[in-house]
């Protein structure tokens, strides 16, 4: 049966229709808004994965170019390889919402597809595909605790908008989407240019009252679909097994989860595991997974009744405090810029590159190419959490990290006319216990004052967690790994002295409510501050000098009609200067030449080489030409390539010259000095005037 229902939007229509295509899924929807279109399905294995412990979810979203009317840019024209970033981070936004909202025990494997089928360039369709993955997961028969849906909320001349444009988005100081129930708030992933805690709270709540129309949307598909969902039987723990470890192990993990150190607890943990299994004895030798299961959920437990009702972490700190913060600069000789951030077991190392304008990313998009002048790749080693496996490439978490600390780091970076460079980090983690994406964002930071990078201000970022019953919360600041694993909410925050740059909030229980949101960022704002300070004891501001193996840019203005002269014949004569000064040079149709060198005598050569040949000689500039023609009033000299200009005969010497030939003949090389620039372009040189009285003749 097709069903179709829609509602406006921020002025555009959003629509919902099902029963049309994909019908073979377990529940399929098409997502049109503008005429963006995306279509979501969503198909749950009908047997159970036997023995599995965790939800067996996957969520891609995969971007198709016929949707723009292009065909790929690739050599094999077609849409092949790994994801892009925005299909992954997108993938991401799309699955971290609804994760909560299966049932607990859930192992059917489960498998969600989102397509963009159709883009209009104006309307990004990132935002529909969790809109419609929740609706398909409404209409399926798989159980699934929804409706949740998903706006993005924007903010231009301080005024806030539902789902801008694309175009809106650049000039916008607010983006942030925001997914959410009827009640409250289930994840938020975003940014600001340096806005205020409320500013930002009141962006994420009017976002959850823009998206309520889509909520009441997906509740009138569910009515007119009528599908019956499956009965999910929770698998329960034996109770006499639970008993039995619960009166074993409880006063004992109580004692070791305490322990200092993450390598430490964690092996005092195995250790205690592993007696309990043995003091169960050889009745249990088979169920060894099941008493695993049932040590962890005791071990979580403990935790949180910690935390809840006696008031303490399991490292003790109170409930707002950070861990002990140690910060160095300049530490890598070679690279351009270096920092290392250490905050308690986490520790980043960031590395800053600089380059020019041709090491910029050049990324294929539905809207078209990007070029993207600054980079930031997260990498997160196996050792740095010590295990031993396989070194892959980056991951979707890496992925997401990465762009979250970009996003965090981009807003204060100098604009393009005050810093004309490519910008690429590196985030090296070699430690990791709780929040290493906000350890890049500072690390990042430090490594980018330390190489001389003019920003406009230092930026920290910290991970705040939850803890609730029900009846009580507890907000932890600068939370550990365990206390991630073990806790209700992990929420980063990143920003400046003056206001947030990006967060990203992701939850485990159903949703937050605004009180709790707001008790949670005002804690963050001070952690935050307070780690800032820790960073400015070890470098405050930019550098003034840049390292010395840093290329210097330099930017040239030619006469765009003079840019073949500098390319020449098949990118001769720039390839000439590029190898003869150890330079790199691009230039774009207005005119303007970028040079990178190594050093600056190269550079300067460079510059000079460009100007020479793709400048309008000014007046007063001299130059050394070649005498290409002599008449009876004057000669030609050839001051650039393709540019003569002509020395009257009474401009060659500082007496008077009977013949031209007197002085010079073709071929000579001369000093001339532009005296002259008519309107039609010819100019006028003298030689006369870079003579002294010195040089004049004795008369006869």
């Amino acid at each position: 049966m097709e069903l179709s229902f829609s509602t406006e939007i921020g002025g555009e229509t959003l629509s919902l229709q099902t029963g049309k295509v994909a019908r073979q899924a377990s529940g399929s929807v098409v997502v049109q808004y503008g005429e963006t279109i995306v279509l979501v399905t969503v198909v749950s294995a009908k047997e159970e994965r036997p023995d599995v412990d965790f939800l067996p979810l996957t969520v891609e979203y995969q971007e198709k170019i016929y949707a723009a009317g292009r065909i790929p840019g690739n050599y094999f024209r077609r849409e092949i390889g790994r994801p892009s970033d925005k299909e992954t981070l997108t993938a991401r936004l799309t699955d971290r919402p609804i994760r909560p909202l299966f049932p607990k025990g859930y192992g059917f494997e489960t498998q969600v597809i989102a397509t963009v089928l159709s883009m209009d360039k104006v309307n990004d369709p990132d935002v529909l595909a969790l809109n419609g993955a929740s609706a398909a997961l409404m209409i399926s028969d798989i159980p699934f605790e929804g409706p949740v849906a998903c706006v993005r909320v924007g903010r231009i001349d301080g005024k806030l908008i539902v789902n801008p444009t694309i175009e809106e988005r650049k000039i916008s100081d607010i983006s942030v989407m925001v997914a959410g129930s009827k009640t409250g708030i289930v994840m938020v992933e975003g940014g600001g240019n340096i806005v205020s805690e409320a500013e930002m709270l009141e962006a994420i709540f009017f976002g959850h009252e823009q998206l309520q129309p889509i909520i009441r949307l997906q509740e009138k598909l569910v009515d007119g679909a009528g599908v019956e969902k499956r009965t999910v039987v929770p698998k329960e723990s034996d109770p006499e097994l639970t008993e039995k470890i619960t009166a074993l192990a409880s006063e004992k993990i109580a004692q070791t989860v305490i322990t200092p150190g993450k390598v430490a607890r964690n092996k005092a943990l195995s250790e205690l595991k592993r007696e309990i299994f043995e003091g169960l004895g050889e009745d249990y030798a088979e169920r060894k997974k099941e008493v695993s299961a049932i040590f962890h959920d005791l071990e979580k437990n403990i935790c949180r009744d910690m935390i809840l009702k006696q008031g303490r972490r399991i490292d003790n700190r109170a409930f707002d405090q950070v861990r002990p913060i140690t910060c160095e600069v300049g530490i890598l000789p070679r690279v351009h810029g270096s920092a290392l951030f250490t905050r308690g077991e986490t520790q980043v190392l960031g590395v800053l590159t600089l380059g020019s304008g041709p090491d910029e990313q050049r990324i294929e998009t539905l809207n078209g190419e990007v070029h993207r002048s600054f980079m930031l790749h997260y990498n997160f080693p196996p050792y740095s959490v010590g295990e031993a496996r396989r070194m892959m490439g980056p991951s979707r978490r890496d992925v997401g990290h990465g762009t979250l600390a970009r996003r965090a780091i981009e807003k204060v970076l100098p604009e393009e006319e005050d810093f004309d460079y490519t910008v690429r980090i590196v985030s090296e983690v070699l430690e990791s216990n709780g929040s290493s994406s906000m350890g890049t964002v500072c690390a990042s930071s430090m490594a980018l004052m330390d190489g001389g990078v003019p920003i406009k201000a230092p930026v920290s970022g910290i991970a705040m967690g939850l803890v609730s019953d029900g009846d009580a919360t507890v907000i932890l600041s600068d939370i550990l790994g365990d206390e991630d694993h073990t806790g209700d909410m992990d929420f980063k925050v990143a920003g400046t002295v003056d206001g947030i740059t990006a967060l990203q909030m992701d939850i485990k229980i159903r949703e937050l409510s605004k009180e709790i949101m707001e008790k949670a960022l005002a804690q963050a704002k001070k952690g935050r501050l307070h780690i800032l300070e820790e960073m400015q004891k070890a470098i405050s501001t930019h550098r003034e000098q840049m390292s010395p193996y840093a290329p210097n840019v330099y930017n040239v203005q030619i006469n765009p009609e003079r840019i073949g002269e500098v390319i020449g014949p098949g990118g001769k004569m720039i390839r000439a200067i590029q190898s003869e000064t150890n330079t790199q040079i691009e230039i774009n149709d207005n005119g303007i030449v970028k040079v990178a060198a190594v050093s600056k005598e190269e550079g300067d050569r460079a510059v000079q080489m460009i100007q020479d040949i793709g400048m309008d000689p000014e007046i007063g500039a001299t130059y050394e030409g070649k005498v290409v023609k002599i008449t009876d009033f004057g000669a030609f000299v050839q001051i650039k390539p393709k540019t003569d200009g002509l020395v009257h005969i009474s401009e060659l010497a500082n007496y008077r010259v009977k013949q031209v030939s007197d002085i010079v003949k073709e071929g000579d090389m001369i000093k001339v000095k532009v005296i002259d620039v008519s309107r039609d372009g010819k100019i006028k040189l003298s030689r006369k005037a870079l003579l002294t009285d010195e040089e004049k003749p004795e008369k006869s």
